[in-house]
């Protein structure tokens, strides 16, 4: 356990409407439903972290990469707590691949108000906060 939040990167890539989101199969948020992400290395900006980590996870590539909402996120149960910074993308091309078989158990695009249910805690606040990253297009 640590006494310093950490910060954490979450990728909401958009496509045809929908978000890209994996069942996660970890210590931290097993069996939740995320967007790819990870952590903020030392040096990287939040777009860079976010172009790493969805290459290293799922294999597709995203472009007009922009700064979303953050959240703040004190996982009781883990003795964790993040701020997660969300970073908006479009999808260009792939099909989301398990490439960290130890991490998620599969990938699929879903309607922001269709989600599957439990998410993730950051998007339980993102929720929260009545944010939705189509509500703005028009």
């Amino acid at each position: 356990m640590s006494n310093h939040p950490r910060v954490g990167v979450g990728v909401i890539v958009m496509r045809d409407g929908k978000v890209l989101m994996h069942l996660r199969k970890s210590t931290h948020g097993n069996g939740t439903w995320s967007f790819p992400g990870g952590h903020l290395e030392y040096g990287e900006t939040p777009e860079q972290c976010a172009l790493r980590e969805v290459a290293e996870e799922c294999g597709v590539t995203i472009t007009n990469l922009r700064r979303g909402p953050y959240t703040n996120d004190v996982h009781e149960s883990e003795g964790k707590h993040y701020i997660t910074l969300f970073i908006l993308a479009d999808w260009v091309v792939g099909e989301a691949q398990v490439l960290e078989p130890e991490k998620c158990e599969r990938w699929e695009w879903r309607n922001w108000d269709d989600m599957p249910e439990p998410v993730f805690l950051p998007i339980r606040h993102l929720k929260e906060q009545g944010y939705g990253p189509f509500s703005t297009k028009e």
